[in-house]
């Protein structure tokens, strides 16, 4: 019998390597294996970079897309 399935966890693994200008993103997925690269410009933040990487491994592993963030609502000032 297998192992049980560590998908379930969705641990993703980003590596992030400067090349002149350009940033190398790595992302892998722990259960598998499966690894894709992107490359961005540095003008992106960390943040953008990783979201990048992570929908292109979801892609390579059949996954369905993430649903985009909504915008944050925050209460208004009542006079």
């Amino acid at each position: 019998m297998a192992g049980p399935d560590n998908r379930q966890s969705g641990r993703v693994l980003f590596e992030l390597t400067q090349l002149g200008q350009q940033m190398r993103v790595a992302a892998i997925d722990e259960a598998s294996g499966t690894e894709v690269v992107v490359i961005c410009p540095l003008q992106l933040g960390q943040a953008q970079m990783q979201r990048l990487a992570l929908a292109k491994l979801r892609h390579k592993l059949g996954l369905p897309p993430e649903p985009p963030a909504g915008p944050t609502v925050r209460p208004g000032k009542y006079a």
